[in-house]
């Protein structure tokens, strides 16, 4: 039996230049993100051949399948079918935060079964492919129309700058910071359940047609990575991180009506009226998180003001994708 645990991803800077559309055709992308401590858990075990199904899945719904093509579940069918596995399996998934959130939870998913199938067939493998295999399974063989991010952030773990140069050309480089440093950027970030769920897919599908047009937002949203990157290298002070995201969130918003509706709006507007220096919805927009950058001292004011949310207090992830458990098991 094999359980991995794989984070989810806040992404803070570049999103929208890590789809293949993009970096493909405009000499390459960039993000800004870090995992947190909030993770998506496969167990994963031999099924044993007692039974008139051979895949037995427990998510949010459950299946038992006779073959790989009668697995309704998009992740588990084409993961299945990539590794070519011909034995009898039962998955199980559990994860911390709900899905369609604007955390990455569908490439967590995919990463951490990935990561498990080759532990089971006794295979240790690298961050950087089990992150490139997964983008192949989610872009080319679900045709998701996903970015190259997700993927990376949850095998690799960590607060990195990712740099997207082509299809299989993706650099992943750490922001090297002290510990003290590290933890009084933590101190700043607020993140609240809006309480609505979403389809990213559709939203972000809706975006790349309009990608020729928004050319120079994208532009300015890949710069921002250097800018943020330069601030949290200790070049600039602390709160300009903020006030980049505050930035950033404006420019997200023009790229599509569906980012943002009345309800996020009045969210953001209360958060900013009460000390947030910045903030953004997460993912693809439309719902799911939202994160805000606030002076310490002006956290409270900000929970309080926004106490018809969930707050969900979280800390960086830096270990990515892991092996929590494995034992042998037989018949």
């Amino acid at each position: 039996m094999i359980i991995t645990r794989t984070p989810f991803r806040i992404s803070f800077f570049g999103g929208g230049t890590d789809f293949p559309t993009w970096y493909e055709n405009n000499g390459g992308g960039a993000v800004l993100s870090t995992t947190i401590n909030k993770y998506c858990y496969i167990s994963c075990r031999c099924l044993p051949p007692f039974f008139d199904y051979k895949y037995r899945l427990n998510y949010s719904k459950q299946e038992q399948a006779r073959g790989i093509d009668d697995i309704i579940h998009p992740s588990i069918r084409e993961t299945l079918r990539f590794m070519e596995v011909n034995f009898g399996l039962s998955i199980s998934h559990d994860g911390d935060l709900p899905a369609m959130s604007g955390l990455a939870s569908s490439s967590a998913f995919t990463v951490g079964l990935l990561h498990a199938l080759y532990a089971l067939k006794g295979k240790i493998v690298s961050k950087k492919r089990l992150a490139l295999e997964a983008i192949h399974i989610e872009q080319e063989m679900i045709k998701e129309k996903v970015g190259s991010q997700d993927q990376v952030a949850a095998a690799f773990g960590g607060l990195n700058k990712i740099e997207f140069r082509s299809q299989h050309n993706i650099e992943v480089i750490p922001v090297t910071i002290s510990r003290d440093a590290f933890g009084h950027l933590q101190e700043h970030f607020l993140l609240f359940f809006t309480g609505v769920t979403r389809s990213a897919s559709n939203i972000e599908e809706e975006k790349m047609g309009h990608l020729e047009e928004k050319s120079t937002d994208y532009k300015t949203l890949m710069s921002m990575v250097n800018d943020a990157f330069g601030v949290l290298s200790g070049e600039r002070d602390l709160l300009e991180f903020g006030k980049l995201l505050h930035e950033t969130w404006k420019l997200k918003k023009s790229l599509s009506p569906r980012v943002s509706n009345p309800y996020i709006d009045t969210i953001y507007d209360t958060a900013k009226k009460n000390g947030a220096i910045g903030g953004k919805i997460l993912g693809a927009g439309g719902g799911g998180f939202m994160l805000f950058f606030v002076r310490p001292e002006k956290r409270k004011k900000v929970r309080e003001a926004l106490h018809f949310l969930l707050h969900v207090p979280f800390r960086f992830d830096t270990l990515g994708s892991q092996i929590v458990y494995y034992a042998e098991e037989g018949l």
